[in-house]
């Protein structure tokens, strides 16, 4: 997967996870659902937002495994929410 910039924070999140395909194991999703996070939302992605229902799994899979994500890490910058 080729991570596209700017869709952030989901493509930082995603690479600091080990990938869609692992990203997509641990919140129990098709690998092309984290992938559509790092489209823009003209094509039918989320426009690098992570949904909010997998966001406690993905912090809970970070502190176990030592990952440094925190819930300001799914929070975008105030120039990429503009």
């Amino acid at each position: 997967m080729r991570y596209i910039s700017g869709m952030e924070p989901a493509a930082t999140i995603v690479r600091a996870l080990g990938g869609p395909s692992k990203v997509a194991e641990i919140v129990g999703v098709h690998r092309t659902r984290v992938s559509n996070w790092m489209r823009p939302r003209a094509k039918g992605g989320t426009g690098g937002f992570v949904p909010q229902k997998h966001v406690g799994k993905l912090l809970g899979f970070a502190i176990k495994h030592d990952v440094p994500l925190t819930a300001a890490s799914f929070v975008p910058a105030p120039a990429e929410a503009a």
